[in-house]
């Protein structure tokens, strides 16, 4: 019987993260395929990486940049950008492609929205990202820190544009009331990708509950408010699914779309299909912009927070120049 015959499905410590399909005795074989040349980028370690990185860990800061091996992490420090990450650097789901760790959270610190403000304005950032690892365990799913961190950039650092990268919040309306009370000036919640997927890469995770959080959060916060998505293509979806995909997001007001190659992390998480070509990504932001998206940033290393200050719609675009 073939390989592909004998998949099972094998539920993983939550010391794992991530999941594929196993042999008989447990094991995922990790061959690691050498990555087409137009993925390939240059180490970071350039003087304001190295600065950013000891500052960053000296003020005990996250960053998704390295938590979730960000291959731009290095062309976006030497820029003096970077996403922080908030609420601590344990999950409690455990996405099939993603290599934050997964476990039980113990991180608490009230006065992280306060060091993460005083990192922004100490950077002297014009669009700052700030996301968060799922904390189910909380009471309000994490609302509060993204409330906190909100307020904290607007009384420190008070010309930069706050963009937050959430988690779903189970869906709940309260929790995200919350942070959309607060006006950030991008609301971002990643799909990841393509409905059928989701058993396999976000289990835990609904397709339609975190679309009904991006319309919820548009209806919410009006035109003070962007709403964005992203997705990774390479999990096995086909250009027409990811096409009807844009659709469904479209229809639930999504404004800004990213779309980006899947890297996989380690033999734990799920393989790489296959690699898609430039041109092909292009295609696919041809058809997000037919769609109606404001905004679209589409190729093989675009990640949710890479240029996101670029990535807004035209109008947004112009008033941050011009406040500048």
């Amino acid at each position: 019987m073939s390989e592909t015959a004998e998949r099972i499905h094998v539920t993983r410590s939550r010391a794992k993260p991530g999941g594929a399909a196993a042999s008989a005795e447990g094991t995922v074989p990790f061959r690691r395929a050498r990555k087409p040349p137009w993925l390939k980028v240059p180490a970071p370690g350039g003087p304001n990486y190295r600065r950013l990185k000891e500052k960053i860990g000296s003020d005990n800061l996250h960053t998704v940049c390295e938590e979730a091996n960000c291959p731009n992490v290095g062309e976006c420090w030497e820029r003096g950008t970077a996403t922080f990450m908030i609420l601590g650097d344990v999950c409690t789901r455990r996405c099939g492609f993603c290599s934050v760790q997964t476990g039980k959270p113990t991180w608490n610190d009230p006065l992280e929205p306060l060091r993460v403000a005083n990192q922004v304005k100490a950077m002297g950032l014009r669009h700052a990202v700030v996301t968060s690892v799922d904390r189910d365990d909380l009471p309000d799913y994490g609302a509060g820190a993204f409330v906190g961190v909100i307020r904290s950039i607007r009384m420190l650092a008070p010309d930069c544009k706050v963009e937050i990268l959430t988690p779903d919040f189970r869906g709940q309306e309260m929790p995200l009331a919350k942070v959309i009370h607060e006006r950030p000036d991008v609301f971002n919640h990643n799909v990841e990708t393509v409905p059928r997927l989701y058993p396999i890469a976000r289990r835990g995770s609904k397709f339609l509950r975190s679309a009904r959080v991006l319309k919820m959060a548009k209806e919410m916060g009006g035109e003070e408010v962007v709403t964005k998505s992203g997705l990774m293509v390479g999990l096995g979806e086909s250009f027409e699914e990811m096409v009807e995909t844009f659709g469904l997001l479209r229809e639930h007001h999504v404004q800004v779309l990213t779309v980006g190659q899947y890297l996989r992390p380690t033999e734990n998480h799920l393989p790489v299909v296959r690699y898609w070509h430039p041109d092909e990504f292009a295609a696919l932001e041809k058809a997000a912009y037919d769609l109606g998206f404001e905004s679209v940033a589409a190729g093989p290393l675009v990640r949710s927070s890479y240029h996101a200050d670029q990535n807004l719609p035209e109008g947004r675009r112009a008033e941050q120049l011009l406040a500048s």
